[in-house]
């Protein structure tokens, strides 16, 4: 039989503490919650004397944020699942950042797969640089320059400007970027469409998303095509052809 995950919940609200230790009971009897807490400086003193295996974080509380206690520790020998209120900033900060994270009120479907996902990565957590770029992105004043990228085996945090086009690859999506690197990431391309928009990426073509800043001229024969500055060829749909266009009207 498979010894129960050892957890402990963070969160300065008793209610949503009660609420997800009776959701794990439920829905996750494999999770045996050892310990709770409600802030930064409790939460410290219990995570160094229980050592648990994952952590179920809120991020604001009424004694600092969960990043705050996440740097009290010089590593992080647990997994942590952040929560969040429902809020359409932080979702996308979390999406940038490549974090696992848990929206309140927490469905009980998101939070089986949270768990079971906590199985398949040998990771502890996040790593200091994906912590950095959610703490970033959590600010609604700083519009995201970063962006945390799934490959096969590893985390890449790469500069949203370095990046010249995506293309889909099936469910997979390849980057290609300024330097002539590229990254299979394992997320399909209209996730990256969706997240990518706000940063003057364009959607020409069901399978290419481009950085118009590398735009280097539309050709209009041969069905229409862009040529990117790194000299890569690009297909635009029939019914793209009219945003394409005003796109480059205002370059």
């Amino acid at each position: 039989m498979t010894s129960p995950i050892k957890a402990v919940i963070v969160d300065d609200v008793k209610d949503a503490r009660t609420t997800l230790q009776a959701d794990l009971a439920s829905y996750c009897p494999e999770v045996n919650v050892i310990g709770e807490a409600d802030g930064v400086v409790s939460g410290a003193k219990l995570l160094r004397k229980v050592k648990p295996e994952v952590v179920f974080l809120d991020i604001q509380m009424t004694d600092g944020s969960g990043f705050d206690l996440l740097e009290i520790f010089d590593s992080v020998p647990f997994k942590v699942i952040f929560t969040t209120a429902s809020d359409a900033h932080a979702i996308q900060a979390f999406r940038f950042s490549a974090v696992d994270y848990l929206l309140k009120p927490i469905d009980p479907d998101e939070l089986m797969e949270a768990v079971r996902k906590l199985g398949q990565t040998k990771k502890a957590t996040a790593d200091s640089d994906q912590l950095g770029l959610l703490k970033d992105h959590l600010n609604p004043n700083k519009k995201p320059k970063r962006l945390a990228l799934h490959t096969q085996d590893k985390i890449h945090v790469v500069e949203i400007d370095s990046i010249v086009r995506c293309e889909s690859n099936v469910n997979y999506t390849m980057f290609y970027f300024k330097d002539k690197t590229r990254l299979l990431v394992t997320k399909t391309l209209k996730e990256f469409d969706e997240l990518l928009r706000g940063n003057d990426f364009l959607r020409v073509h069901q399978s290419h998303l481009i950085n118009a800043a590398y735009l280097k001229e539309f050709v209009k024969i041969d069905g229409g095509y862009l040529v990117m500055k790194d000299q890569s060829e690009v297909p635009v749909s029939t019914r793209k052809r009219n945003i394409v266009l005003e796109a480059i009207s205002r370059l």
